[in-house]
């Protein structure tokens, strides 16, 4: 499971993922205090997660395990938007 922020949105002229509606988002993976890496992935959006927001993203064949991606060729999905996260007692993150 990786963690990132949402930064941007990907638009593409043509697209083989076969999923009605696909909403795919640039995420740029981050540390469990919400910083930024400058590391980028693209992931298909199945939650409605929105700009600047913390999310979860499940990477590489686990991401074509759900029902709608199942044998699809999706590589990255946002999994869940983060709303806190306590690392050791301590809140590290909070929406």
């Amino acid at each position: 499971m990786i963690l990132g922020k949402v930064v941007g949105t990907v638009v593409s002229s043509s697209m083989n993922t076969d999923i009605q509606g696909a909403r795919f988002l640039l995420v740029d993976k981050s540390n469990q205090r919400g910083e930024k890496k400058g590391d980028y992935l693209v992931a298909l959006d199945l939650v409605g997660v929105g700009n600047d927001e913390l999310v979860m993203v499940s990477e590489g064949s686990p991401a074509r395990e759900t029902p709608t991606t199942i044998n699809k060729p999706v590589d990255a999905l946002i999994v869940g938007v983060i709303d806190m996260i306590d690392e050791k007692g301590n809140i590290v993150y909070k929406k």
